[in-house]
């Protein structure tokens, strides 16, 4: 008999944990499978910088304003976070010149995304962490937020009028304050049925562990 899980996974899209968290939970459900667990994944919006400006900021100096990091710490971060990524089988290749975008629109076509089907939401999701963290590509350009849109199987066309429109603007807010309010303030948190917190980038085995002892409970 399969049991299937509500997973909640809250999250920034220039968030690089984010992307070791997906990729070790994808693994972990890939492995669970087998004794009949499966999941459906839901991505919810957190912005990591809401005030950031259109043109966004150096990582580097991003990283040293916001955590007192210097620019060696920064880099010996960046190539933990890329064997992590690695692992998962990401290629993460940010260096001294990426930069750090707002993400409000990219989160407001993930929730158009998120009415469409779980499976295209998760297809644009993982098309825009392709986009920043490997192409380094500006993620507050609307062509390439809808090409990323088409290469997840979305309408291009769509994509660019709900940016256009400022469609899902209070939606994305209000799901933001949801989760706030939730206590949620550091990602990924990944929320399964609405009640259990695993935080953080955590590797496959942790995820399949915790998942494992959640279906059993539930």
């Amino acid at each position: 008999m399969t049991k299937t899980l509500h997973i909640d996974f809250v999250s920034d899209v220039v968030c690089p944990w984010c992307v070791v968290g997906l990729g070790g939970l994808e693994t972990a459900l890939d492995k669970l499978e087998g004794e009949g667990i499966t999941a459906e994944i839901a991505f919810k919006p957190f912005e990591l910088n809401p005030q950031m400006a259109p043109e966004g900021e150096n990582i580097v100096e991003h990283i040293g304003r916001k955590y007192g990091s210097t620019p060696e710490q920064s880099a010996q971060n960046r190539e933990m976070i890329r064997a992590r990524a690695g692992e998962v089988g990401f290629d993460m290749r940010m260096d001294e010149t990426s930069r750090i975008w707002n993400t409000f629109d990219a989160h407001r076509l993930l929730h158009w995304a998120g009415e469409a089907s779980p499976e295209k939401q998760a297809a644009l999701k993982k098309a825009l962490f392709r986009i920043h963290f490997t192409e380094g590509r500006n993620l507050t350009d609307a062509g390439e937020l809808t090409a990323a849109a088409e290469a997840a199987g979305l309408d291009r066309a769509e994509a660019g009028e709900v940016l256009a429109s400022g469609r899902y603007v209070e939606a994305v807010r209000a799901e933001q304050a949801l989760w706030r309010e939730r206590g949620i303030n550091s990602v990924p948190a990944v929320v399964v049925e609405g009640k259990y917190l695993i935080s953080g980038g955590q590797p496959a085995a942790v995820f399949e562990d915790a998942l494992r002892k959640i279906a059993a409970e539930a």
